[in-house]
């Protein structure tokens, strides 16, 4: 569901150059991080449960935690940026084109690539060369809080430190995000017409909704004390902030958005004509 989803949106950003805008050019990158994401963790979890094994290589864990780190800073990086769009958009309707111009939008996606790979490299850098004195992680793929419970005792100070600082990074997003849509409530409550008012609010709520589950559940996992022992929390957990948002995303950006609507139904149209 999340990569078709997900490769449906970039299908439709891609071949209809009327959504060749800032908003869709940003949806298009969340929806390939949201591939990303899925397909770092969900295939090796899948294979290992389907073959009843419980195995991973120690170069496929640093693969993980490098890639899903990369992945999981971009998301909430985009969705800072997506919600800057916005504010810019129903706040500053006049300057948009201005201030959301091609080279504008275009080192916004760059930085936000560049950073979180970065982020996830020192992440990955500190985790590992931290020496590990057990072998067995009580999670469905490798997570640094779990790995971190298996290191030998007070080396892994460092990286708690990093997860720190990436927590107050991510915190400082979810305040800009919030206050970002705190400006756009308060201009679309100015709307005189109802029914653009409840477009906008539409679109929002459900974007806001999914970036504080998603930050709120990756904060639980990360920040709280690991037990010694699986725990159907920690899955769940896991689970909720690793697989939802990705599933919610396409849902919230094209099945709601009439514009994506159109450019599927013309594709579809003329996919059915070519195979007649």
């Amino acid at each position: 569901m999340t990569v078709t989803g997900n490769l449906v949106i970039i299908s439709a950003v891609v071949f209809d150059h009327h959504l060749h805008i800032p908003m869709y050019f940003f949806l298009m990158n969340l929806a390939l991080q949201d591939i990303g994401s899925v397909s770092v963790i969900i295939p090796k979890a899948v294979f290992n449960s389907v073959t009843n094994t419980r195995h991973i290589s120690y170069s496929g864990c640093v693969a993980q935690v490098l890639l899903f780190v990369f992945f999981l800073g971009s998301d909430v990086a985009l969705l800072t940026v997506m919600a800057y769009d916005r504010y810019v958009a129903i706040c500053n309707p006049l300057q948009y084109e201005m201030i959301m111009n091609r080279k504008a939008c275009t080192k916004m996606i760059c930085s936000v690539w560049i950073a979180t790979f970065l982020n996830a490299t020192l992440h990955t850098t500190k985790t590992f060369t931290i020496p590990l004195c057990s072998n067995i992680v009580n999670q469905f793929y490798c997570e640094i809080p779990h790995l971190l419970k298996i290191a030998c005792s007070g080396l892994y100070v460092t990286e708690i430190g990093v997860v720190a600082f990436s927590a107050v990074l991510s915190t400082g997003c979810f305040v800009f995000v919030i206050v970002s849509y705190v400006e756009i409530f308060s201009a679309v409550l100015k709307i005189p017409s109802v029914q653009g008012r409840k477009k906008a609010f539409s679109t929002c709520v459900p974007h806001l909704s999914v970036f504080s589950i998603f930050l709120f559940t990756a904060s639980f996992a990360y920040l709280r004390p690991i037990s010694n022992r699986p725990s159907n929390l920690d899955f769940i957990i896991t689970l909720i902030y690793s697989t939802l948002p990705p599933m919610l995303n396409p849902l919230i950006y094209s099945m709601r958005n009439r514009d994506i609507k159109a450019t599927l139904s013309k594709l579809l149209r003329l996919w059915s004509f070519g195979h007649l």
